[in-house]
């Protein structure tokens, strides 16, 4: 089979081909880094995460750029207030969304493009729109006309002369200089005391919609493979890049627009009213990072509105946990000459059937069940007795190709480093030491203090095994 995504466009599943055969280039909507990203932010780049990891699986070469947006009315609204520079109050966030996408084992983007390193390209855009005649100017701004532009809408499906000034939050719907209340801002001019920059339209700073445009094909050309983002990106902000570059360049911009629905918290949308907005730090400080990745990635199809609740948290780290314990198990395994062959079956069927529930637009909850189907089956073969090594190659193979699009193996382990400080790290060693002497009533009592410590000891074939309790 091939990748299947859900084109936003069309409003079907198209088969992603890359315009350079085996190269694959993906731009993702960043934050705007006016705030720490919040839990609902995270839903949209863990689901980035895992499409990047299916794509590397499926492509030779994958380009991911995802920006920063590092200049907007907030961001400029909160560095006036707090006399900052830009770069004293964007920096802050932008190290905690680097943090954040640590925590969660996030791959980094190959590029991460910040707004105001680009102003140049961004004028050099408006200009080429000046003279397709698709812009005017108002009061030293330049708009972007919608009604030069007759497709616009096709994203979304909404009927242009219909369209609401406002409606994403993010409009300037009082300013008086636009011709028309549907048009948007390119470029916005500011008071020479205010943060701007001096340039050929005049002194000002760039448009929300402007930049993502600029960025993406700068650096992956005026025509690439995807685009992603939250559904809350598709109107007006999808739109208007839409608009913006295939007017400047008469070209297709994006091939497939690829969309993650939202995340509510216990069945309410997050908002500051209702003061029910979640940061990754305070989560993480009762709830693992693998856990919580699995939750954003797995609970439910990407297209699909997911309630995030602290019950699911639960199930979520005991399916992690399983994981963990069924690699440990096969690691461990007992592998004997003449042992089954079973697992090489069950992992090369489960493999075929995990990769194509990922290739019928990423259905990673349903590539889950079938590992989880195929890790009970190789358990009872495991109860059976010893295995082939080629068994437990097969299985070992199979759990690090699903995980390797789930991500939480790794953030296990460091969890599991983590779990450990210096005075239990010496119990465990010395706990090998009393077994091997044969002093098992003192390797008992160590097994007990771990437990109090929360570290669960397991005795294998292999040797010792540990990992913090559940």
């Amino acid at each position: 089979m091939s990748l299947r995504l859900h084109d936003t466009m069309s409003r079907r599943l198209q088969e992603v081909v890359p315009l350079e055969p085996g190269h694959v280039r993906l731009y993702t909507c960043g934050p705007t880094v006016w705030n720490r990203a919040h839990i609902g932010n995270f839903r949209t780049f863990v689901f980035e995460d895992v499409l990047r990891r299916v794509l590397e699986q499926r492509f030779e070469k994958v380009t991911h750029v995802m920006n920063l947006t590092d200049v907007d009315d907030r961001i400029l609204n909160n560095a006036r207030s707090a006399g900052h520079t830009l770069e004293e109050e964007t920096g802050p966030w932008i190290n905690a969304f680097f943090e954040d996408l640590e925590t969660l084992g996030i791959r980094p983007a190959h590029q991460y493009p910040r707004a105001t390193e680009y102003i140049d390209e961004m004028v050099s855009l408006i200009e080429r729109l000046e003279g397709r005649q698709v812009t005017y100017r108002g009061d030293g701004s330049t708009y972007f006309r919608i009604a030069a532009f007759p497709p616009y809408g096709r994203l979304t499906g909404l009927d242009p002369a219909a369209l609401r000034a406002g409606a994403s939050g993010r409009i300037d719907a009082d300013d008086y200089s636009k011709e028309d209340a549907r048009d948007f801002a390119l470029w916005k001019a500011v008071s020479p005391e205010d943060i701007g920059w001096e340039t050929r339209l005049g002194r000002g700073h760039p448009g929300w919609h402007i930049e993502c445009s600029a960025m993406s094909m700068a650096l992956l050309g005026e025509s690439f493979d995807l685009h992603c983002g939250g559904v809350d990106n598709m109107f007006p902000h999808h739109e208007n890049e839409i608009a913006q570059s295939e007017a400047a360049t008469g070209k297709r911009f994006v091939q497939l627009w690829v969309h993650a629905n939202f995340l509510n918290i216990d069945d309410t949308k997050m908002s500051k009213r209702l003061g029910n907005i979640t940061f990754l730090p305070e989560l993480v400080r009762e709830y693992r990072p693998s856990a919580v990745r699995f939750q954003l990635a797995a609970a439910a199809h990407y297209r699909k509105l997911v309630n995030f609740s602290f019950e699911p948290l639960a199930a979520a780290a005991a399916q992690v946990e399983a994981l963990a314990i069924f690699r440990d198990r096969v690691s461990d395994a007992a592998v004997e000459r003449g042992g089954s062959d079973a697992g090489v079956e069950i992992a090369r069927d489960a493999t075929e059937r995990f990769d194509a529930a990922l290739d019928e637009d990423l259905n990673l909850p349903l590539g889950v069940g079938e590992l989880s189907i195929a890790m009970r089956a190789a358990n009872r073969a495991l109860d059976d007795g010893p295995i082939s090594r080629a068994s437990q190659g097969a299985l070992l193979a199979l759990l690090y190709h699903c995980d390797d699009v789930i991500g939480v193996l790794p953030l296990v382990d460091r969890e599991r480093e983590a779990a450990l400080d210096a005075a239990t790290r010496a119990m465990l060693d010395q706990r090998v030491q009393a077994r091997a002497q044969g002093d098992y009533a003192l390797s008992d009592r160590l097994r007990a203090e771990l437990r109090e410590r929360g570290i669960v000891v397991d005795d294998t074939s292999q040797g010792q095994r540990w990992r913090p309790a559940s």
